[in-house]
């Protein structure tokens, strides 16, 4: 296939209505995910193709939604159950944290919940505190649960292919401000393996780690870093959830410096866990202490001003490298 420009929504729908062409199994449950075509247009004109035999319009319950894809999975179907906001997942924390997840331990491997959550969360459309978040965390610090959060188009696609095939449950994020990111994509090259992290950008100065829409703040950043002559190593997690930790050691035993950034809170979120393992486990090779650039302990607000400076951007990112940097010339 030759390339072509392609939105992060076009590529998710793709990815449903391929997954779907090819497993008969696979079915679409949701609010407004038949006829209104989803909260953020991903599943739209699905239903016209599948029937609503597969791509099923629910009551407005995300307990119910959650609750239906598991027993659904478990009778030998591969749901797609979508939230409209990761900011819900809370209501469904029983059926997802205490059945999807532990089904598989639970009946001795018996039996498993082969299902996606597919929802979206983060900043950027001023949508308030109760519809902002990054939630992330809830779902990485759940045993049994997978954790994937594409930043490009590619990943996109791929990652949301892979998760169908997959014999546990996996939770798919979608950042709010992707969905109209535009790239141009070749869907048959080479596809990384699941749980693999990419490394976006090489560098010798430091290694930034990072997921989801950061993936494009650290870019920014890196390209306004080695105007200042230095050069940082970017990690995109892709999933969360198996954890590419390899790739991560790897990279920092080579530079010595490490940063992660993230959008969730910064106590107790994503990145304190990356920083304390990086600490851990490349202490050795750490020539600093690992830094964190997270989301300020806050709610969001509707103001886009106060939005925008609750969550790191680019600016903030290359200020907190030339920080970290900063040691490397006292030396």
């Amino acid at each position: 296939m030759a390339l072509q420009e392609m939105t992060y929504r076009d590529a998710l729908r793709k990815a449903l209505a391929d997954s779907m062409t090819e497993n008969p199994d696979v079915i679409i449950l949701g609010e407004e995910v038949g006829r209104y075509g989803g909260a953020y247009a991903v599943t739209k004109d699905l239903i016209k193709e599948f029937g609503p035999e597969r791509v099923i319009d629910t009551p407005i319950s995300e307990p119910a939604i959650v609750g239906a894809a598991v027993g659904a999975a478990m009778a030998g179907l591969r749901p797609v159950a979508e939230l409209m906001y990761v900011d819900f997942i809370g209501m469904t924390m029983d059926q997802l944290a205490n059945q999807a997840a532990k089904i598989r331990y639970m009946f001795g491997g018996q039996i498993g919940v082969p299902m996606v959550l597919r929802t979206q969360g983060g900043t950027g459309r001023s949508a308030g505190a109760q519809h902002s978040q990054s939630l992330e965390a809830y779902v990485m610090h759940t045993p049994g649960l997978r954790l994937a959060m594409p930043a490009t188009v590619a990943d996109a696609y791929h990652l949301l292919r892979q998760a169908l095939t997959k014999p546990d449950p996996v939770v798919f994020i979608e950042h709010k401000a992707l969905y109209t990111l535009k790239e141009m994509v070749d869907l048959d090259a080479p596809v990384p393996e699941w749980g693999k992290a990419a490394i976006r950008r090489q560098g010798s100065d430091l290694v930034i780690v990072t997921y989801s829409r950061q993936v494009h703040y650290v870019m920014e950043a890196a390209k306004k870093l080695a105007a200042q002559g230095i050069e940082a190593t970017v990690i995109d997690l892709r999933t969360l959830s198996p954890l590419d930790f390899d790739t991560i050691r790897t990279q920092v035993e080579k530079t010595g410096r490490a940063m992660v950034v993230s959008e969730g809170v910064m106590t107790a979120g994503v990145a304190a866990e990356l920083a304390a393992r990086i600490s851990e486990e490349c202490f050795d090779f750490l020539e600093d202490p690992v830094i964190r650039v997270a989301g300020e302990d806050i709610p969001i607000s509707v103001s886009t001003a106060l939005e925008t400076g609750s969550v790191p951007g680019p600016q903030l990112i290359f200020e907190s490298a030339m920080k970290l940097l900063s040691s490397r010339e006292a030396v």
